[in-house]
């Protein structure tokens, strides 16, 4: 019974270490400008109907 007692800790260790990495991830990672996004995009065409 420890055995598994010990692999469920380290399981909930391990899981708990990558939510945080990855919610730090995310919270420091630089915030994209709209500005900057939309002078990447390409640039839409405009189509006239026909008639």
């Amino acid at each position: 019974m420890k055995f598994e007692n010990l692999m469920l800790h380290s399981l909930f260790a391990a899981c708990l270490l990558v939510c945080v990495l990855t919610l730090g991830a995310m919270i420091s990672a630089p915030v994209a400008s709209p500005a900057a996004v939309a002078s990447a995009a390409p640039a839409a065409t405009v189509v006239q109907p026909a008639g």
